[in-house]
């Protein structure tokens, strides 16, 4: 392994310490006490949260109007109210942020948002720092399941064969395609043949692969570190970028780095959520793939071919296996149809003939 997670972990920390600067003064006691329980993304997340939370309160909250965010002081926090959160979260559905774009939240994500509201809220009222709770009084955003959506086996098949073939890419895209062809496949092919996310991709280093046993190591959520298997078409395709990638000379920091960009640096996130959806608007246009709808079409097809919740959970890297139970209901709810085929609690009656009538529930009159 490579000092990529770590490197990673340091930049997070620059970040959050630039988002703290922005912050009450206050807000400083929390993010220490939540140190040991949570990951430095998971703080980096939060304190992004609470920045937009607490703008808005200096814009649009009589009690805090005037103010910049890091000089609100306890008192401050103290006298918003349950309404002002509620108005809060009204606002995010439909905002214009700083970069002056145009933004949307939707139950899923007003209702995260809230989560680190409360936290927030509840830290400082335990430790009887304030008087008032209000985020405790806001109802949770009603969050309406959407259908799953992932890839059919036939549309899996056009992915991977668009990726090499580049069929149906347009003439600007077909100009790198010849770069980056192989290198695309071997992406896509990884997420489907081991449901990855997108974090662990980019993260892999070439020394974490392992060919004599079909392994890798892939660093989850929260820096655990664990080892992956992967079949004979994640092994070919992978085999088949690393002759490309030996030609290359990475930029400095990247030497590690399995798979790059076209700079010559470590792969972004962003590049190849760009990429995924390039190929996926060809191979399937109705539908808006990402990254981790390939990892729903892993789990899918997996739990199609073994019927076990806990592989499937266990692969993918839930903590708990009713998360990977939930988003796979609707497979269950056809298994369970199935189920009415295999049970048979009579033989099929033997069909009428003209000289044995149908029924003979009201027979003929005797002479």
């Amino acid at each position: 392994m490579s000092d990529y997670p770590l490197q990673r972990k340091k930049d997070y920390t620059l970040k959050l310490r630039s988002v703290l600067s922005e912050l009450p003064k206050f807000a400083g006691l929390y993010f220490r006490a939540m140190e040991l329980q949570t990951s430095i993304l998971t703080r980096y997340g939060y304190a992004i949260d609470l920045k937009n939370f607490f703008k808005f309160c200096t814009e649009q909250v009589e009690a805090c109007q005037g103010k910049a965010p890091a000089s609100l002081t306890l008192e401050d926090l103290d006298r918003i109210t349950a309404l002002d959160i509620e108005l809060f979260l009204e606002h995010i559905s439909l905002y214009v942020g700083d970069d002056e774009r145009e933004r949307e939240n939707n139950e899923r994500a007003k209702a995260r948002k809230l989560s680190a509201i409360r936290a927030f809220f509840k830290y400082y009222h335990r430790q009887e720092l304030i008087k008032n709770n209000p985020a405790s009084l806001v109802d949770t955003p009603k969050i309406h399941e959407k259908a799953i959506v992932r890839l059919e086996a036939n549309e899996v098949a056009d992915l991977l064969d668009i990726a090499e073939a580049g069929k149906g890419l347009t003439e600007k895209q077909k100009a790198f395609h010849q770069a980056t062809k192989i290198r695309d496949t071997a992406i896509l092919t990884l997420f489907l043949g081991t449901g990855i996310r997108i974090s662990e991709l980019v993260g892999i280093d070439i020394d974490d692969v392992d060919f004599s046993t079909d392994a890798f190591v892939v660093t989850r959520k929260g820096g655990n570190q664990e080892m992956l298997s992967f079949g004979p078409e994640v092994r070919n395709a992978l085999l088949t970028y690393l002759e490309q990638r030996e030609l290359i000379a990475p930029l400095p920091g990247s030497e590690d780095a399995l798979f790059l960009s076209l700079q010559r640096k470590r792969i972004t996130a962003r590049a190849v959520e760009n990429l995924v959806k390039k190929y996926a608007k060809i191979a399937s246009p109705l539908k808006k793939i990402t990254p981790h709808k390939l990892r729903s079409t892993y789990g899918t097809m997996l739990y199609q071919e073994s019927g076990d919740i806990y592989l499937v959970a266990d692969v993918l890297g839930h903590k708990d296996v009713n998360t990977t139970r939930k988003h796979y209901a609707a497979i269950q709810e056809e298994r369970r149809r199935q189920a009415t085929k295999y049970i048979k609690l009579r033989e099929d009656p033997i069909p009428p003939t003209p000289d044995r009538p149908e029924s003979q529930s009201n027979p003929p009159d005797l002479p």
